[in-house]
């Protein structure tokens, strides 16, 4: 059962060690192991990867796990058409008081909303970024946690617990 607070907290995403980007969040549940936050396009401006835009006025519905590698972001324009999900790889999510902090670990993955297209993203980066040196064991929670993910998408499975609101829709099977 989860536990629905209206408060809000700085989502923190740290890569490398230091601060990458850092935005206020609307927390929509905390049930102790899965926190979702509801933000708005957090970055200046519009972001084209190609494959999907994110621009002023998208809405992010995100879940961080305390007990998985990674956490998953929900993206809708803001009329509330799906766009997608954009998956991060991250070690566990630590929520302390008013901050929720997760530690990028480069590897991501995005699903769009049909399911058409499925992206592993950032491999070169987490290669570089010798995480498999410093720290084996968080490469080899990281790379599973992307495989789980990809596994996820391909086979329809959702990738995110359902939305708390039903502004918004719930992220089924039916989405994906």
């Amino acid at each position: 059962m989860s536990e629905t607070s209206a408060d809000t907290v700085e989502v923190i995403l740290l890569k490398a060690g230091r601060t990458k980007i850092r935005y206020p969040a609307e927390v929509m549940t905390d049930d102790g192991t899965v926190v979702t936050v509801r933000a708005p396009w957090a970055a200046d401006g519009v972001r084209d990867f190609g494959f999907v835009r994110f621009e002023p006025g998208d809405v992010f519905t995100e879940h961080y796990w305390r007990d998985r590698w990674y956490s998953v972001k929900e993206v809708r324009t803001s009329t509330g058409v799906l766009k997608g999900w954009y998956c991060d790889v991250t070690r566990p999510a630590v929520r302390n008081g008013a901050t929720l902090t997760v530690e990028d670990l480069d590897l991501d993955l995005w699903c769009s909303a049909d399911g058409g297209t499925i992206l592993r993203l950032d491999e070169d980066e987490f290669a570089e970024s010798g995480l498999a040196t410093r720290d084996p064991e968080a490469a080899s929670k990281a790379l599973s946690a992307l495989d789980e993910l990809e596994h996820l998408a391909r086979t329809g499975a959702p990738l995110s617990p359902p939305s708390p609101s039903p502004a918004t829709g719930p992220a089924t099977s039916d989405d994906h």
